[in-house]
């Protein structure tokens, strides 16, 4: 009870949240990121392990996509017009989501290992259709909740920033069970990764669900939504598809994550390397992780954001020209590369919140299911484009890639395959450089975004009612 009334009595002035609050909020993003980074990172890994067409593969992940987009529109609309009884718009839709999501994302790696390679097809086709539609409900409501928990845009960003942070480990924590469990070293399988990461988010996610307060739920009557309004918001929202456009261009070719194990097995002798290189990048990488948020007081964040976008591209291209024959060069680049890194990432899904804000002042209509549905659906859309890329390459003549099955690396080492030097080479390409090129898109794009977080805080402030619309015109920098 005293660690509880601590935790409430740590809150800033001016804030709305308590700390305990915020904790549970970071918290949820430990076990989604776990859970988020197991099936971008590794389920690529998985179906050239087990032995699948990789080309089938390929086109069902991305015939998916087609159900994902008319289903992430259809939670926006419903999400945004659905009332509950207790007056919540988010917690509602969390607490439903957090039993499926965990349940749905272990049966994506329970596929029978000595069925035929359609069987396994078929099982992820209706386990990754089923996980794909329930991400949706978990996704929308916990970062749309952050609207209605605090008006305040400093707060926002300090909680945007930390909650990368948290979100951070998660993937750490991916990044380090998955990959140990399927090691040559211990020789374990997907299914038994799968289900470590699932306890680890569901205790991490509970939370949230228990603590959570929504303070500013909007007026009934401006709830009432058409699908004409929907398109009238979306069409005029021009930051948010501007912002999530660029996101397409880099986070569809962010492979990275899918293939380290194999850059690791194959370049540098041990699956294990990447997490070695990842242990090194992680001190940096946390250090700027939490003075982002005081960065972040005297610097604009997509002016901040803008750099490091540059930043990632220099370095990814120092990087592939130097080569992967030395493993010193190599693990010394990854550190530096990762500072960009780990700013851009904390600083990555603030735009939303901003762009919902925008959207209610531009349009009068409180549509924050469609914007964060948005980020939903680009999420998942590019995190399996970026899987089907790699499957893509793997699975073409040209590269001369040579596929086994086994269960895990233990068993791949012990086939003892040699891939060729050109497969190598174009391995480390895509690796390095495919992603460096999705990033100078991405920063062209960028480039048009001219929202900034005063701004934003003005029609923040306007939109909860603190202000009037004349009196927001004025504080405005600029017309929108």
């Amino acid at each position: 009870m005293n660690l509880v009334k601590k935790l409430l009595k740590d809150t800033p002035e001016g804030w709305s949240t308590n700390s305990l609050e915020r904790k549970s909020y970071y918290a949820f993003f430990i076990g989604q990121n776990a859970i988020y980074a197991l099936v971008t990172s590794y389920l690529t890994t998985y179906f050239m392990l087990i032995g699948v067409d990789l080309t089938k593969a390929t086109g069902i992940m991305l015939a998916i996509k087609v159900w994902d987009a008319v289903n992430d529109c259809i939670f926006g609309v419903v999400f945004d017009a659905v009332k509950f009884k207790s007056g919540k718009k988010y917690l509602p839709w969390l607490r439903v989501s957090l039993v499926l999501i965990v349940v749905t994302t272990v049966l994506m790696f329970a596929a029978p290992f000595n069925s035929s390679s359609t069987t396994k097809l078929i099982w992820f086709a209706i386990s990754y259709l089923i996980w794909d539609t329930v991400y949706t409900l978990c996704d929308v409501p916990i970062y749309g909740i952050i609207t209605s928990m605090t008006k305040n845009i400093s707060e926002r960003n300090s909680m945007m920033a930390y909650k990368s942070i948290w979100g951070g480990a998660g993937g750490t924590v991916t990044s380090v069970v998955v990959p140990v469990l399927i090691s040559e070293k211990v020789g374990s399988t997907y299914l038994v990764a799968a289900v470590a990461v699932a306890i680890i988010a569901f205790v991490t996610m509970l939370p949230s669900c228990l603590t959570l307060q929504e303070r500013y739920t909007p007026p009934k009557e401006e709830e009432n939504f058409s699908v004409s309004k929907m398109f009238v918001y979306l069409f005029k929202n021009k930051y948010l598809l501007i912002f999530y456009i660029g996101f397409f261009f880099y986070s569809s070719v962010n492979i990275i994550g899918a293939l380290n194990m194999w850059v690791s097995f194959y370049l540098f002798n041990d699956s294990l390397f990447s997490l070695v290189v990842g242990a090194f990048s992680a001190v940096p990488s946390v250090v700027l992780s939490i003075v982002t948020p005081k960065i972040l007081k005297k610097i604009d964040k997509m002016v901040l954001f803008k750099w490091c976008t540059l930043g990632i591209i220099v370095s990814s291209v120092v990087m592939w020209a130097i080569g992967y024959k030395s493993i010193i060069a190599f693990a010394v680049l990854s550190v530096i590369r990762s500072i960009p890194m780990s700013i851009f990432g904390c600083v990555l899904f603030m735009f939303t919140p901003d762009c919902a804000e925008y959207g209610k002042f531009k349009t009068g209509i409180d549509a924050k299911g469609i914007t964060f549905a948005i980020q939903t659906f680009m999420c998942k859309l590019t995190g399996a484009v970026s899987g089907s890329v790699s499957l893509l390459w793997m699975g073409l003549e040209y590269t001369g890639w040579i596929s086994v099955p086994a269960k895990n690396f233990e068993e791949l080492q012990a086939l003892n395959i040699q891939q060729s030097p050109h497969a190598l080479n174009v391995l480390w390409f895509v690796y390095v450089m495919v992603p460096a090129i999705g990033y100078v898109f991405s920063l062209l794009t960028w480039m048009l975004y001219k929202l900034n977080d005063k701004d934003v805080q003005v029609m923040a402030d306007c939109n909860a009612g603190k202000i009037t619309r004349a009196e927001a015109e004025k504080m405005l920098s600029r017309k929108y």
